[in-house]
């Protein structure tokens, strides 16, 4: 039976969720799987990927395809690395601690460039959050000046029309005498 490790589709419309199973060749893609042996994300920023790496590896080391994509993944997983390193035990390159020694290396090392990645992330939404608010200050600031000259001007406006009232009021109005 030819096996291919592919990815069968979930989620919703315009959401997607993978699962990453192995499959007959034959079977359709959301079809009959032989073993689930992961999920995959793609919504989330990097990718989620939980995978049963040894289940993965013992597919990969038995001759299972992946398509594409699942070969990406598997690649970012350390899988292909892990065949890799042990081809070279099996070999008699060098014995099982150094290859676990040399895996557990290249693990730390993507992490920490996962985690720098986070940061510089993290760090430039900080960077334009301030930004944003610094320009939505002087927004406000802007607005709450017009507003303010507005309130002047119509405060001016109200006292020239009092002044304007009160002198017409003071200004004396000569009566003529009514003939009675």
């Amino acid at each position: 039976m030819a096996t291919k490790i592919r990815l069968q589709r979930g989620g919703r419309k315009g959401y997607a969720f993978y699962r990453i199973v192995i499959a007959d060749v034959r079977a359709p893609r959301d079809g009959r799987f032989t073993e689930k042996i992961g999920t995959y994300n793609p919504n989330t920023n990097p990718a989620t990927v939980d995978l049963n790496f040894d289940r993965a590896l013992y597919w990969v080391e038995t001759g299972a395809q992946p398509t594409d994509t699942v070969r990406n993944i598997l690649k970012r997983e350390g899988v292909y690395l892990m065949k890799h390193l042990r081809g070279g035990v099996k070999k008699g390159a060098f014995d099982e601690a150094t290859a676990q020694a040399k895996f557990e290396a290249w693990k730390a090392d993507k992490e920490k460039g996962l985690e720098q990645i986070r940061e510089n992330d993290a760090k430039s939404k900080k960077e334009a959050y301030v930004k944003n608010l610094e320009a939505e200050k002087k927004t406000n600031e802007a607005i709450a000046k017009k507003v303010a000259d507005k309130k002047a001007a119509l405060a001016a406006e109200k006292a020239e029309s009092e002044a304007s009232e009160t002198e017409v009021s003071e200004t004396p109005v000569e009566e003529t005498p009514t003939e009675a």
